[in-house]
């Protein structure tokens, strides 16, 4: 605006000097016309005189034309700038309306517009800080391709998932990205139909289900596509347990079954007018029916424990009267198998908990000890504490477990030796039971075992009920 002000104030001279020059002629020849006995003395003093006051009229004009130019350029010089600011937007940017004087409806209109694009500025970023947050919080891969077949915008759950960087995909098209095969054929299934395409990917050891879509305006036009990837792995998971479970239930629940109306057939036929015979089968239908009764309440236990709102009996327990207890309930096959138990550690600690299941807990570490250790063998039950929890380890002389099966120790229905299981009595859920009423108080348990050698249970439960 200072380059348009200075025009006008050279134009106005231009125009005025010619003005005051033409002014000056004319005024010359009418004086001459008046009187031609001037004398040239008094005619160059004429001239003389006339230049001055021309001059001096001419500045005097120059300067009120210089203050009138600038009194209606510098609002606009002002308004300019704040619209250069805006263009490059600052959109904080204002114009000062007592700057601007009477002419201000330029400056109130300008700001108006800066107020708008301000506020329009502020729900854009609102909206995009929105779709940001939303986007990363799913929990779900999101993969979006524009209309032109490249990738526009992921989360970073597809990152996390499948360890690539936003910055090595966007841009690039779904054969330029290193993404498992099932994932590509979707994307291309979509690419082709337009339509919505759903189906469940493996990759690697993790079950997708994947979801794709093509994104449409609101015109019609074609955007691209959206690709979301729900992880189902751990529905599959527990899919296959449950088919476990069942599978494995029916064959525990079938094997003393057979065994009781196998048996009570044979006596129907005949066989129990022999009574050496009769009390040998009638001995097994007992013992088969005892360990029928021992797997039912087991699983009524355990779902019992799994149930919602399970809650336990807390109070203030010793650990010395609860492994003494549980002493008491397993001295019978203790005995049998001629096993001692060594207590060692701290004396004297106790913690906030059920006794009832933690003598439970203890009873079942205790009798799978003595279930797979040789005869003549110890058992080291040792406690201590720490500031914040308890500590009980059972560590017996066992047949020990190999390492890939101790992930897999606390299944429902696992055995590490199912034949030595089943000739003990046990029903494969002992060990399940255990970890569940330790999760419930708030602890964990742990296992190491070295084969031949024997296995160390480790349970730690906090001083103080949740």
């Amino acid at each position: 605006m200072k380059t348009y002000y200075y025009r006008l104030l050279v134009a106005f001279a231009v125009i005025f000097f010619i003005l005051l020059t033409g002014l000056g002629i004319v005024l010359g020849q009418f004086f001459n016309l008046i009187d031609q006995q001037i004398t040239s003395e008094v005619e160059r003093k004429y001239w003389l005189f006339l230049a001055v006051i021309l001059s001096i009229i001419f500045f005097i004009a120059i300067f009120i034309a210089s203050r009138v130019i600038r009194q209606y350029t510098n609002p606009i010089d002002l308004v300019t700038r704040t619209a250069l600011k805006l263009a490059k937007g600052d959109y904080l940017a204002r114009t000062s309306i007592e700057e601007l004087g009477s002419d201000n409806e330029l400056g109130v209109a300008l700001n108006q517009i800066a107020r708008n694009l301000q506020e329009t500025s502020i729900l854009r970023t609102m909206e995009k800080e929105r779709l940001k947050t939303l986007i990363e919080s799913m929990g779900s891969g999101l993969l979006i391709f524009g209309r032109e077949g490249t990738v526009n915008m992921l989360n970073g759950v597809f990152e996390k998932t499948f360890g690539l960087p936003s910055d090595s995909l966007i841009g690039k098209t779904v054969k330029e990205i290193n993404i498992p095969d099932e994932i590509k054929n979707l994307i291309e299934d979509v690419f082709l139909t337009e339509k919505v395409t759903e189906r469940q990917i493996r990759s690697g050891g993790a079950f997708f289900n994947g979801y794709g879509a093509p994104v449409i305006g609101r015109h019609g036009n074609w955007l691209g596509i959206i690709v979301v990837l729900h992880d189902i792995t751990k529905l599959v998971q527990l899919e296959e347990i449950r088919k476990d479970f069942v599978a494995n239930v029916s064959h525990e629940l079938r094997t003393p079954i057979t065994s009781i109306k196998g048996f009570a057939e044979t006596l129907l036929d005949g066989a129990m007018n022999d009574p050496r015979i009769s009390k040998d089968f009638l001995e097994i239908i007992h013992k088969e029916s005892d360990r029928l009764k021992l797997l039912i309440d087991d699983l009524l236990e355990l779902s019992q424990i799994e149930r919602v709102g399970f809650q336990l009996q807390n109070r203030l327990v010793s650990i010395s009267d609860v492994v003494n207890d549980a002493l008491k309930i397993i001295s019978g096959p203790l005995e049998n198998k001629g096993m001692d138990i060594i207590l060692q550690g701290q004396t004297g600690i106790s913690l906030e908990a059920d006794k009832d299941r933690l003598i439970q807990v203890m009873v079942n570490l205790l009798a799978n000890s003595i279930n797979y250790s040789k005869e003549r063998t110890k058992i080291y039950v040792t406690t201590s504490e720490t500031n914040d929890h308890v500590i009980i380890q059972v560590k017996d002389e066992g047949i020990g477990i190999e390492q890939d099966k101790l992930s897999r120790l606390f299944e429902r229905f696992y055995r590490v030796d199912r034949a030595r299981s089943r000739e003990s009595g046990g029903t494969g859920l002992g060990l399940a039971i255990v970890k569940h009423l330790i999760e419930a108080h708030g602890g964990k348990v742990a296992v190491k075992s070295e084969l031949g050698v024997g296995t160390e249970f480790t349970v730690t439960l906090p001083k103080r009920a949740a």
